[in-house]
């Protein structure tokens, strides 16, 4: 029986099994967010994402509609997860994991084609992307960082009033102006961060 160039196409490399399912997905939305990063949001096509994920067009077109709705999927599966608060009893040693895992998701792929989008995008067509980006990075980072001065409050090393959102929203406003006017933030930045704005704000 003889295999259609197509048929290879769309199983990703020529001769090898095709991928279905979760492993096809993942590819596509590897392929996404690569194409994205790259090239930025305008000229993103689905035609150079199925090129760059291996796969036929119709692959994509069955399950997005639109670049929007495979960008929103592939961010939706691929921004990391927030992980529970950090609790080794210690406030620095809390405030650092937590913001080295912030400069983690930051420097991540999805976290990269997230700033892109958010860069090119007006207010309105910027919206999915926003409310995604709360519901998936915002909000859980800051209610780790409440929950991690909550507990700091309790050993007596946090002033109760510095458990607020304002507080909260310093270390990414920080890391993000920083990425923005200066480049990728080092471990260093994370370090001075802590030591130089949120322990003192914070501490009693």
């Amino acid at each position: 029986m003889t295999t259609t160039s197509g048929e290879f196409a769309a199983a990703g490399v020529p001769g090898s099994a095709r991928r279905r399912g979760k492993v096809l997905e993942h590819a596509i939305f590897q392929a996404a967010l690569d194409e994205l990063v790259g090239s930025g949001y305008a000229t993103l096509s689905m035609e150079a994402v199925a090129a760059r994920a291996q796969t036929g067009k119709a692959a994509i077109y069955r399950r997005w509609g639109s670049k929007e709705a495979l960008v929103l999927e592939a961010l939706r599966e691929l921004l990391p997860e927030a992980g529970p608060a950090p609790d080794t009893g210690d406030l620095r040693a809390d405030l650092l994991e937590l913001v080295m895992r912030m400069r983690a998701a930051m420097l991540s792929l999805p976290g990269r084609a997230g700033r892109v989008i958010m860069s090119e995008l007006d207010h309105e067509r910027g919206l999915p992307f926003a409310g995604l980006m709360r519901e998936k990075v915002i909000e859980p980072g800051a209610s780790r960082l409440l929950e991690l001065l909550g507990r700091g409050v309790a050993r007596g090393e946090v002033r109760p009033e510095a458990v607020n959102h304002m507080v909260v929203d310093v270390a990414p406003a920080m890391m993000l102006y920083r990425f923005k006017m200066l480049g990728p933030p080092t471990e260093q930045d994370a370090a001075d961060l802590v030591d130089q704005i949120l322990l003192p704000l914070v501490r009693r």
